[in-house]
């Protein structure tokens, strides 16, 4: 089932998120579901605020990126990288910090360069509440801690620059009051 994303201005979108067990309600229906919306949506990551639940779920598929050129090297790994991050936790960020053009579904037709570190390395439990440790690099890595944000209630625009903060305000305005076209399902604030 398609869900709607929540867009920026809801106020789900700022909840630091709590944690779940394996017994949480229809779990595997609900990942099934994200991975739907955000396929539906042309993403590559979505988390649960982003669809109206303060838990710590979100997802990553990267598979879209490795027929981008760019990737061409990564090609194989991006396919196989579609996964559940339930209840994790950052352990360390380390590398050098690299500007990328991110956006996000809640906040669409928003694109603005963010630095990140280059390498993450995180715990958290699969969708089958299997535990692991692993550590991410590259594109992987900035998509996980694009997510996480999410479920710490944090959106890519609070990383800008004052300057770039004020430049988006009137994007960010509109599309809090729905005045934004998406051909996918979104739910706005009341």
């Amino acid at each position: 089932m398609i869900l709607p994303i929540r867009a920026f201005g809801d106020s789900m979108l700022r909840k630091h998120c709590h944690e779940i067990d394996k017994d949480y309600p229809q779990l595997q229906e609900l990942i099934s579901n994200m991975f739907e919306t955000m396929n539906s949506a042309n993403g590559i990551g979505l988390a649960a605020p982003q669809i109206g639940l303060d838990i710590r779920l979100f997802i990553a598929d990267l598979s879209p990126l490795a027929e981008d050129e760019d990737y061409a090297e990564l090609a194989d790994e991006f396919l196989k990288f579609k996964k559940v991050f339930i209840n994790a936790k950052i352990l360390e960020e380390t590398g050098e910090e690299w500007k990328f053009n991110e956006g996000c579904l809640s906040i669409p037709d928003v694109r603005e360069d963010v630095k990140r570190k280059e390498t993450v390395k995180i715990e958290y439990f699969d969708e089958n509440f299997v535990k692991h440790t692993d550590t991410f690099s590259d594109m992987r890595a900035r998509v996980i801690q694009h997510e996480y944000d999410h479920i710490e209630g944090i959106l890519f625009t609070d990383h800008l620059s004052s300057l770039k903060k004020k430049l988006v305000k009137g994007k960010l305005s509109k599309i809090s009051q729905g005045d934004v076209s998406v051909h996918y399902k979104m739910r706005f604030p009341k």
